[in-house]
């Protein structure tokens, strides 16, 4: 009976980490890259997660890049003129101890120049690689998803 039931755990645990989607890159961690699936002839396609310091000094994304794309680009929302416009940054300063939520209507990465739409779908994945100026570079994999994860939509109607 032990047997099996340790047979049963080990077979469920990949299940239980399926959704702990983090990465690590020296003192920061990336926590659960997303991307929303598009329609099929959408031009770009935006990025988004949240990156924690838990370092003692401030670290800053410098780029990114992904191989599904021919440009990838660090925007940002901003109010200008009672309007919302997009923008890109040159770069995202991470504070230490702190975090950056890359999210619709905040931060986030835009891939132009799409060259691979086959990973663009729900259920699939695709790497991103971010480039920091302290913790160096980290690739991660950007889920693609139907809609935003739990806990995003009030972030997006909270902005």
């Amino acid at each position: 009976m032990l047997n099996k039931l340790i047979v049963l755990a080990v077979l469920l645990l990949p299940a239980c980490f399926a959704n702990a989607h983090e990465y690590k890159a020296g003192e920061l961690e990336i926590a659960h890259p997303w991307s929303q699936e598009l329609p099929p002839n959408a031009p770009t396609v935006a990025a988004y997660f949240v990156i924690h310091n838990n370092g003692k000094t401030t670290d800053r994304l410098l780029s990114v890049d992904s191989p599904i794309a021919g440009v990838a680009q660090l925007h940002e929302h901003v109010m200008q003129n009672d309007l919302m416009k997009m923008q890109q940054v040159p770069s995202v300063e991470i504070p230490a101890g702190g975090e950056v939520t890359f999210a619709p209507m905040a931060y986030h990465v835009m891939l132009l120049e799409l060259k691979d739409r086959s990973l663009l779908s729900d259920g699939k994945r695709f790497p991103l690689t971010m480039h920091f100026e302290k913790s160096g570079d980290v690739t991660v994999e950007v889920a693609v998803q139907k809609k935003a994860p739990e806990g995003m939509q009030e972030h997006m109607h909270a902005q």
